[in-house]
């Protein structure tokens, strides 16, 4: 059965950072994109960033405007994805979820319970 857990969410002062874990399981996901989504209340569900497969010449990054300098996306060999969150806005609180797809477009085939982020003014 494959899963996506998300750790590492809380509550954080404006100006702190977090580091979110997206473990993954049931399968190999080094030939995945790992992306990174938030929902915050009332809003609809966003683009935070994904980063590509890994290979012998790392794997590609895109963030959306709104974290891009704050937020860096990485990935161990093995099936752990995070999202570094620095510069945090009250603007950032959301739910984070994870998920994965195997090819370069197309919907994202899973996706975890997400992780709530609370950013204090």
């Amino acid at each position: 059965q494959v899963q996506l857990v998300e750790s590492g969410g809380g509550l954080v002062q404006a100006g702190g950072s977090l580091r979110l874990s997206c473990a993954a399981s049931g399968r190999t996901f080094s030939s995945y994109i790992m992306a990174w989504f938030r929902q915050a209340p009332g809003k609809e569900r966003e683009f935070v960033g994904n980063i590509g497969p890994i290979s012998r010449s790392g794997s590609f990054t895109n963030y959306a405007d709104s974290v891009k300098g704050r937020f860096t996306i990485s990935r161990d060999a093995k099936n752990t994805a995070y999202l570094e969150m620095n510069s945090l806005k009250p603007e950032d609180t959301a739910v984070y979820y994870c998920a994965a797809r195997l090819h370069l477009v197309g919907n994202y085939d899973y996706w975890g319970q997400g992780t709530q982020v609370t950013v204090s003014s």
